[in-house]
């Protein structure tokens, strides 16, 4: 029965990933409606049939080309489905078929846009992040893994945190280094995680940041002029603090033991 759960849950999580793809395209522009008109190549415009947007299948049976136009298909719409069929699988061997499988999976669902929004378009859309720091704060009433007191503090710091960064960057450079979409993003996070996921999010993405900035410093030849979003890296520590707190906790207990300070 489990096995069958996770397999519905996978073709459920591919199913959204599609719609996540046209979100991921249509958000940003202030022209565009998410739900009009039906899916169709951004190249030639040819109006896709059913059989051209079954998740990943068609992608595969096409060769990653439009049936029209014969113009390659970004790799980011099978990549972006797989993602989330993957993801909903996880959540279902971990909350089971629960309030948390939803609460989780819209949570991980806003953070796969987030992350290919902010790389194509270096912004987070509030139209994502304040909705999702309600939400998850009236979902934490509902939840076992997260208390409202927890997403309350997780909400407050979590803005708190990035805003002392951003603001402590500005006073200090002059300039603008973390944009309002990444303080009100980790707030969000907090919001759904909790106050104890922030100091793993913060340092797993600052380093993870930090890493790939350095990487792009070099490649670019731009020096502290390089720009790279910051939100994907958030996003990617949350999700895997989501998946494995747990570990985690443990590593750090350990830690504490080993340096004494526990």
């Amino acid at each position: 029965m489990e096995s069958l759960f996770l397999v519905f849950a996978a073709l459920f999580g591919a199913v959204v990933g599609s719609f996540l793809n046209v979100v991921i395209l249509r958000l940003p522009s202030k022209d565009c409606s998410i739900v009009f008109p039906g899916s169709h190549c951004p190249k030639c415009g040819y109006v896709l049939r059913w059989y051209d947007n079954i998740p990943l299948l068609s992608y595969i049976a096409l060769a990653g080309k439009c049936r029209q136009c014969r113009q390659s298909i970004s790799l980011q719409y099978p990549l972006v489905e797989l993602t989330m069929a993957l993801s909903a699988a996880l959540l279902m061997h971990v909350f089971g078929l629960s309030f948390e499988f939803f609460f989780y999976f819209i949570f991980v669902a806003a953070l796969l846009v987030i992350i290919f929004i902010d790389i194509h378009h270096q912004i987070i859309p509030d139209v994502i992040s304040l909705p999702g720091i309600l939400l998850g704060f009236a979902g934490s009433f509902f939840n076992a893994q997260v208390t409202w007191q927890q997403s309350a503090l997780g909400i407050l710091f979590g803005g708190g945190i990035l805003y002392a960064v951003a603001y402590g960057y500005y006073l200090f450079t002059k300039r603008e280094g973390m944009g309002g979409g990444d303080i009100k993003f980790l707030a969000m996070i907090g919001a759904f995680l909790g106050v104890q996921s922030l100091l793993f999010v913060v340092f797993f993405s600052s380093l993870t940041g930090s890493i790939i900035g350095i990487a792009a410093m070099l490649s670019q030849k731009k020096g502290g002029q390089t720009r790279i979003p910051f939100g994907p890296f958030l996003a990617v520590a949350a999700g895997v603090f989501l998946f494995l707190q747990e570990p985690i906790f443990k590593l750090w207990q350990a830690y504490l033991g080993i340096s004494g300070l526990q």
